[in-house]
């Protein structure tokens, strides 16, 4: 039976779509294991979905070593870091997600630790208090963030290999879509992967998701519960994106509620991105990382210096009127500065 994890890919020449990122890493793998030595500790950072912790998988499996994984927000004191990093026993890569949300004395005590593969504890107290330096096993450590300029500069100089990871264009995500088919036991033609493709906010994760979803949907309304192999064509791939409210940019309810919010609450904006979120009902996070990179990508939604705007396009893609207003564009910077920079 197929799972979430299934569709993952397990090596580099599987992941597609990344391929500067790609080349670079596999050249890092390569040369240190021809060394016979671990490699320098990895920093991914991109929005969210696009494979972050499937490349940290893939690095351990071409290492052909163990993985340890955890996140940010569960390593609360230093104590927790300190018992994972002692408890290793032979060379592991150990992932960390979300690494910029680490307890700030935890991420102290990392710096010996990815430097010198040592740990400085503290044990005892009052004037009993002593210092003990015990050594670790080598280990990689890869961290995955949604927000690289949150993390601090002394922890991100500390990473050897710093990767960052973009939006899949199209051709990208189809060639994913048509993979993931394939494990899933559906039949998809090219049209319909392209179709979901253009609708998966240019991520993996989005993709993947869209296509359990046509394919349940495409299972239940014609009654092949009983087929091992379900064939799926553009038409019932669109007849499926509209029963869910995928519009033919990708766009879902929040999506357009953003973009609607925006210029019926706002007259388009610019607003801030805080009275935005309160007015969707949503954390600014998500409006951040997850649908904002691809508004703007889209052309739906410009950020100024006096916050988030509604384009043009994003009216008449909602089938409103724009402003004569909407056609101009409050300049980021001004003039003067921006001829500086």
């Amino acid at each position: 039976m197929s799972n979430v994890d299934s569709l993952r890919p397990i090596s580099l020449a599987e992941f597609g779509g990344q391929e500067e990122l790609n080349h670079d890493l596999s050249i890092l793998l390569r040369a240190s294991m021809e060394r016979n030595e671990l490699p320098e500790h990895i920093l991914f950072a991109g929005p969210p979905g696009l494979g972050k912790t499937t490349l940290a998988a893939i690095v351990a499996n071409e290492l052909k070593l163990p993985i340890v994984s955890t996140s940010g927000p569960a390593i609360e004191r230093p104590g927790d870091i300190a018992s994972l990093l002692t408890g290793l026993r032979t060379p592991t890569v150990v992932f960390i997600d979300e690494i910029h949300a680490l307890d700030k004395k935890a991420e102290e005590l990392l710096y010996s630790a990815m430097e010198d593969r040592v740990l400085d504890v503290v044990i005892g107290e009052g004037v009993k208090t002593r210092s003990v330096r015990v050594s670790l096993e080598p280990f990689t450590l890869i961290g995955a963030t949604t927000q690289a300029g949150l993390l601090s500069s002394p922890l991100r100089d500390r990473f050897g290999f710093q990767g960052r990871l973009k939006l899949y264009d199209e051709i990208a995500l189809s060639n994913i879509i048509m993979r993931s088919s394939l494990l899933l036991n559906v039949e998809l033609s090219s049209e319909a992967s392209l179709e979901l493709a253009l609708r998966s906010r240019g991520t993996p994760r989005v993709a993947n998701r869209l296509l359990r979803r046509v394919r349940d949907w495409v299972q239940v309304k014609y009654n092949l519960g009983d087929q091992k192999t379900i064939s799926i064509d553009l038409e019932q791939t669109l007849q499926a994106l509209e029963a869910y409210g995928v519009d033919p940019k990708g766009l879902d309810s929040l999506g357009r509620d953003i973009l609607l919010t925006l210029i019926n609450s706002f007259n388009g904006g610019p607003v801030g991105i805080g009275a935005l979120a309160a007015a969707v009902g949503e954390a600014t996070t998500t409006i951040e990382q997850v649908y904002e990179p691809y508004l703007m990508r889209q052309g739906l939604l410009q950020r100024t210096l006096r916050g988030r705007q509604a384009t043009n396009d994003a009216w008449l893609h909602l089938g409103l009127t724009p402003p004569e207003t909407a056609n101009s564009v409050i300049n980021p910077l001004p003039e003067e500065t921006s001829t500086l920079l």
